[in-house]
């Protein structure tokens, strides 16, 4: 049967009985019925590849040209070539998860570096080794809290708290293909220097304020640089006093668990206890 005469023959959707006399059902938009061959598995696989790849090649040279100004165009409503920003993230964080797990083993490199210090607990060593290695999935789970600093500090400036959603997972994609460009080739030729290793993994972070600068400044390029540096700089006040709290909370609650689990689980947070 041609195409042409495919279009016209009458079929009730599957999904709500309605009858489709085109390619789509006009009443839910479900696809005519077709059964599932070779050139069925071959346009699929290649709609997925060619879609996936435009949109996600097209939104990371975006972002490596100017984060802010991608930001923008996003949330200002020019979408049609971008890919949606927290798939994006998510994407990329598992992709920097994989790198750092598989590729560097970062978390038992600086799980071997602080149970070397005999400075912490081992839960300090646990919880530090972990956080690190895990980075980029905390973060991802921390964008509301990013969100709601740089909604506060930037509030004057018309962007409402959902739209920071969307320009945090911008910064946040950035800063992991800055991590994965970057700041893992060097960790990977230094995996087998503690030190070194360590001393990377530390001043990574101090990226951080540079990308927040660069993104708001390409986000809001009518606005004197000196203003934003002021507001990038209480966005961190703000995420600091936020991770104390969320930290304090955190340890509070270990604490009361573990005392629940009797006098063993205890040496687990004393400097020097079982591992």
């Amino acid at each position: 049967m041609s195409e042409a005469t495919n279009k016209t023959v009458e079929q009730t959707c599957l999904n709500c009985d309605y009858t489709i006399d085109e390619n789509f059902c006009r009443h839910c938009g479900q696809k005519r019925f077709k059964r599932i061959d070779k050139k069925y598995v071959t346009d699929e696989i290649q709609y997925l590849l060619i879609h996936t790849n435009k949109g996600f090649l097209y939104t990371i040279k975006k972002l490596i040209k100017s984060p802010g100004k991608t930001a923008r165009e996003f949330i200002e409503g020019n979408r049609v070539n971008h890919y949606k920003p927290l798939l994006l993230t998510f994407i990329l964080s598992g992709i920097s998860a994989f790198i750092s797990f598989k590729i560097i083993g970062l978390a038992s490199i600086m799980k071997e570096f602080y149970t070397g210090q005999h400075l912490n607990s081992p839960f300090m060593n646990d919880y530090l080794a972990i956080s690190t290695g895990y980075n980029s999935f905390i973060m991802l789970g921390l964008i509301p809290i990013f969100a709601l600093t740089t909604w506060i500090a930037f509030h004057k400036w018309r962007a409402n708290y959902y739209e920071h959603i969307v320009m945090n997972a911008y910064i946040l994609s950035t800063y992991t293909l800055v991590s994965i460009l970057f700041v893992y080739p060097i960790l990977f030729l230094l995996r087998h220097n503690l030190s070194y290793f360590a001393t990377i993994v530390s001043f990574a972070s101090l990226i951080v304020p540079f990308i927040l600068i660069w993104f708001f400044k390409g986000y809001y390029p009518e606005k004197p640089l000196k203003q934003v540096v002021w507001r990038v700089l209480a966005t961190l006040g703000l995420t600091l006093v936020a991770f104390g709290i969320l930290m304090v909370t955190l340890m509070i609650g270990i604490f009361i668990y573990l005392i629940t689990q009797g006098p063993e689980a205890l040496e687990y947070i004393k400097p020097g206890g079982a591992a």
